[in-house]
C-alpha cells in the first residue's frame, strides 16, 4: 500500500480484548485492514490485541472488526480512541508486548475441518501426520507455560520449525500465522508405536494406553465384554461407568439415542463426553444398570486415525462401526497420568500398549462431560474444551483465590470482572491429588499474573483445601458448603436481590456443626438464612453409611418403627445385627442429606445396597424411572423440615416394583420440593429459587422440579456454566470472598 491511497488522515487505536491469542486474530485483522486499503499495525500484548489503523475506511474496518472473527475468537470489549495521523506506509502485524496480563489463553479444540481434510489428502505433507493442527484447533491450554500466547510459552519451543512449516508461521495469508503448535512430520513431535500398533492391539482385545490432548486415555474394544471387564478389573473401577467414543455424528444412533441438541454438542469444537439414552448395544460392563451412556467423538487428529484404520480392518458386525471405550489413564482415586515416564510406570500393570509422544503436557485437562436436561445443557464435570474460558461476573471484585472443597475440586480466582474456574481436579483423598490441586493453583495465578488478596474455603477444617488455606499466611473467608453452592448460581446469573435456594446435596458441614445436605436457604448479598431443612435421620456407622446404602434403609424402617425388618431385608449384611443395635443408641451422627435418602431409596427396592463409587445407588435408582408418579400424601412440612416419612412407607409395600417405586420416589420428592419452597416464597415474598447440589445431576429430579417451580410463578435459575456438584463450590466460594473484601476490606485482615 502507498501512502497516495491515504487520503483522510483519520488514525484510530482500537483494543480489543477476550480470547484473541493463539486464534487467528492478527491474520483476521490484517486481512480486513488489507480489504479496507488502511495501513498501521496489530500486536499481541497483556491486555489483549492493540490495532492501530489508519486511512478514511477506518471506520468500516471498525465496525466489520466483530462480525466475523475467526472460529476460536471471543471479543469481549472493543475500545476506540482516535490519534495522531502518521502517514503510515503499509499495514504490519508486530511482536507481542510484554507487560501485566489481562488477556487469556483460550481452550483445547478439536481437529478442525480444514486440518481433517489434510490429514487425509495424500498430496498433502501433514498427511497422516498425528499432530496436524491450525490457528482454529488443536492444543492451547495444556500446553502454554504462560502470557502471551507465543510458541516461545509454550511446550512447542522444543521443536525447531523446518522451512516449510516456518514459512506458514510467517505468513500472514496463512491459517496458520502464529498457529502456535504448527508441526510436521519433518520437525513436529513423534509417537513412541505406530497407528497400525494401536489398532491391532485392540482388535486382540487388548488395552491401550494413549497421550491425549489433556492427558493419557485407556483404549479398547467397547463391544468386547472381555477386553471391558479387564480393564474394569486393572483400574479397580468395578462399577463406575467408562465413556465411549465412535469415529462420526452418523454413527452415534448406532448405541444410542440422541436429539438435536446433543448432537450438536457432540459436535461443537469442545467435543465433550455427552450422557445419551443407550440403545444397550455394548458390552454390558460398560454402564452397569444405567440407562444413559457417555458418548464422544474425536478430538485429536491421533483418534481420527485410529478410526480410520479401524474401519480398514473390516473386523465388525454389518452395518456396525467400531466403538472404542475412551477413559482417563489412571487407577481409581489417582489423578491423570500426564508424564511419559510416569505414564511408563503406573499404567504397566493396567495398558498392554502405552503409546507416548515427545509433546508435553503441562496442564492436565480431563474430558468435560455434559447433558441436555429440560432442553438445556448441564456440566457433569468441566474440564477439556472450555477451561480457562472465564464466568463473566456482574461488577468487578477484588483478587479472590477460592479452593473449593475435598470432592470433584475445582479452584477459582477472580480477576476483575471475571472468574476463572480451573479445570475438573478430582479428589483431594491422595497425596497425588493434593499435589495436582496446588500445581493447578500455581498454574492459574501464573497464566493470569494476579496475586490473591484473600482466600475463601469451606468451613469443614479437616478438608485438605481448607489446610492448604490455613497455612497460606494470608487472609481467609470461610464460606458454608451448601451457601457456596448457591452463591455459584446466583454469581453465574449476575443475580441481584435476595433469593430462595434449594440445595440438594450429599454432605456438607453445617453453620451449626452438624452434616447438612437437603437445605432451603433465603440469600442476600453475602449471608444467608437457613429457613428449612430435609428431617434429620439417623447415620449408622457414620460416613460409611455413604457409602453402604442398606444402612441408610435401616435407619428409614428404624424411624418408620419397623426395626425387626432390617435382618431380614438385609440379610447378606454381616453388619446388620450391629446397625440394629447403633440406631437405639442415642448420640449418633445424623445428617439431612438429600443423597442418603435417595440411598436409602435405593436399598429398600433392591436396586442397590453397596456403591462402589459415589452417587451410583442413586444413578442406578434414576435409570429405573420409566414415569413418575407423585404420592399426594407422600411427605409432610413442619416449620420449614420437610419429611418425607410417608412416602417411604408407600415404598416398602410389598405391592411395588423397582421400576414403580423409582418412579414414586421421584415424582414424590421433586412434588415435594415444589410445595416447600413454593410455601417459602409466599412466607418471604422471595419468588427467585436458586436450584443446585450434587442431586441436581438427576436429570429427572432435575427437570420436575424446574418446570414445577415455572409452573408455581416461581423463577428457577440454574447452573448453566458449571456443574451442580462441587465442581462448582470453588466459583460460590469467590463469588461471597470477593464482595466481602469489596465491602469490608478491612475486616479481612486475619479473618478467618
Amino acid at each position: 500500500m502507498s501512502a497516495a491511497t491515504i487520503r483522510d488522515p483519520t488514525r484510530l487505536r482500537v483494543r480489543v480484548s477476550g480470547a484473541v491469542q493463539g486464534v487467528g486474530f492478527r491474520p483476521y485483522v490484517y486481512g480486513l485492514a488489507t480489504r479496507y486499503g488502511l495501513a498501521g499495525f496489530v500486536v499481541n500484548g497483556p491486555e489483549g490485541v492493540t490495532i492501530e489503523v489508519e486511512g478514511n475506511r477506518a471506520p468500516e474496518f471498525v465496525a466489520a472488526l466483530p462480525l466475523e472473527p475467526p472460529p476460536l475468537a471471543r471479543i469481549d470489549h472493543i475500545s476506540v480512541q482516535r490519534t495522531r495521523a502518521l502517514a503510515a506506509q503499509d499495514f504490519s502485524i508486530c511482536a507481542s508486548e510484554d507487560g501485566r496480563l489481562s488477556t487469556r489463553i483460550v481452550a483445547d479444540a478439536a481437529t478442525c475441518r480444514q486440518c481433517l481434510g489434510e490429514l487425509f489428502d495424500p498430496e498433502n505433507r501433514h498427511y497422516l501426520y498425528p499432530f496436524v493442527s491450525c490457528s482454529h484447533c488443536g492444543p492451547r491450554y495444556t500446553i502454554a507455560e504462560q502470557l502471551p500466547y507465543d510458541r516461545r510459552n509454550t511446550v512447542m519451543k522444543a521443536f525447531r520449525l523446518c522451512a516449510a512449516c516456518a514459512a506458514e508461521y510467517a505468513d500472514p495469508a496463512s491459517r496458520r500465522f502464529h498457529a502456535e503448535a504448527i508441526a510436521c512430520p519433518i520437525c513436529g513431535p513423534r509417537l513412541s508405536h505406530g497407528v497400525n500398533a494401536i489398532v491391532a492391539a485392540i482388535a486382540r482385545g487388548q488395552i491401550v494406553a494413549i497421550k491425549g490432548l489433556g492427558g493419557y486415555q485407556l483404549l479398547c474394544d467397547a463391544r468386547n465384554q472381555d477386553a471391558v471387564q479387564r480393564l474394569r478389573s486393572r483400574k479397580q473401577r468395578p462399577q463406575k461407568p467408562f465413556a465411549v467414543m465412535v469415529s462420526s455424528i452418523g454413527r452415534v444412533n448406532e448405541i444410542a439415542e440422541a436429539n438435536a441438541a446433543e448432537l450438536a454438542l457432540l459436535e461443537s469444537v469442545a467435543r465433550p463426553v455427552v450422557l445419551l439414552a443407550s440403545r444397550n448395544d455394548l458390552a454390558p460392563a460398560i454402564a452397569p444398570g444405567l440407562s444413559r451412556v457417555g458418548v464422544m467423538l474425536p478430538v485429536a487428529p491421533l483418534h481420527h486415525l485410529i478410526f480410520h484404520a479401524l474401519h480398514s480392518t473390516g473386523a465388525w458386525l454389518a452395518g456396525a462401526g467400531p466403538v472404542i471405550v475412551a477413559t482417563s489413564a489412571n487407577s481409581c482415586g489417582e489423578p491423570l497420568v500426564i508424564d511419559n515416564a510416569q505414564a511408563l510406570r503406573r499404567l504397566e500393570g493396567i495398558a498392554d500398549l502405552v503409546v507416548t509422544h515427545d509433546r508435553d503436557i503441562l496442564t492436565r485437562a480431563d474430558d468435560s462431560v455434559l447433558s441436555v436436561v429440560a432442553s438445556r445443557t448441564q456440566f457433569v464435570r468441566r474440564a477439556r474444551g472450555y477451561v480457562p474460558d472465564p464466568i463473566r461476573l456482574a461488577r468487578s471484585v477484588p483478587v479472590v483465590l477460592a479452593v473449593g472443597g475435598a470432592l470433584k475440586s475445582t479452584v477459582t480466582i477472580t480477576r476483575d470482572n471475571e472468574a476463572f474456574v480451573s479445570q475438573h481436579i478430582g479428589d483431594l483423598d491422595t497425596a497425588e491429588g493434593i499435589c495436582v490441586f496446588e500445581q493447578t493453583i500455581h498454574h492459574l495465578t501464573s497464566t493470569l499474573d494476579v496475586e490473591p488478596v484473600v482466600i475463601a474455603h469451606d468451613m469443614h477444617p479437616n478438608m485438605a483445601s481448607t489446610r492448604f488455606a490455613q497455612a497460606s499466611g494470608r487472609a481467609l473467608v470461610a464460606v458454608q458448603h451448601h451457601h457456596a453452592h448457591a452463591a455459584a448460581v446466583i454469581a453465574e446469573h449476575g443475580h441481584a436481590g435476595p433469593a430462595l435456594a434449594l440445595v440438594l446435596d450429599g454432605h456438607g458441614l453445617g453453620s451449626d456443626g452438624g452434616n447438612w445436605g437437603g437445605e432451603l436457604l433465603l440469600c442476600e448479598g453475602t449471608r444467608f438464612r437457613r429457613i428449612g431443612h430435609l428431617a434429620p435421620l439417623q447415620m449408622p456407622g457414620g460416613d460409611r453409611a455413604a457409602r453402604e446404602p442398606w444402612r441408610m434403609a435401616s435407619a428409614i424402617l428404624q424411624a418408620l418403627g419397623r426395626r425387626h425388618e432390617i435382618g431380614p431385608r438385609f440379610a447378606a449384611q454381616r453388619q446388620a445385627g450391629r446397625v440394629s443395635a447403633l440406631l437405639d443408641q442415642a448420640g449418633g451422627a445424623t445428617t439431612t442429606s438429600a443423597g442418603r435418602l435417595f440411598d436409602a431409596a435405593a436399598a429398600l427396592l433392591g436396586v442397590a445396597s453397596l456403591q462402589s463409587y459415589e452417587g451410583e445407588a442413586a444413578m442406578k435408582l434414576e435409570a429405573m424411572v420409566r414415569r413418575t408418579e407423585i404420592f399426594e400424601a407422600g411427605w409432610t412440612i413442619d416449620r420449614g423440615v420437610l419429611s418425607l416419612r410417608p412416602l417411604f412407607s408407600r415404598l416398602i409395600a410389598d405391592d411395588l416394583d423397582a421400576a414403580d417405586g423409582a418412579g414414586l420416589f421421584h415424582g414424590t420428592f421433586a412434588a415435594a420440593c415444589i410445595d416447600w419452597v413454593g410455601r417459602a416464597a409466599r412466607r418471604t415474598g422471595v419468588n427467585t429459587i436458586i436450584l443446585s447440589g450434587g442431586c441436581f445431576l438427576n436429570a429427572v429430579l432435575a427437570d420436575e422440579i424446574e418446570r414445577g417451580c415455572r409452573s408455581a410463578g416461581l423463577t428457577p435459575l440454574v447452573p448453566r456454566q458449571l456443574p451442580p456438584n462441587d465442581g462448582g463450590l470453588s466459583l460460590g466460594q469467590a463469588w461471597i470472598a470477593a464482595l466481602q473484601t469489596a465491602e469490608q476490606p478491612s475486616a479481612l485482615k486475619g479473618a478467618t
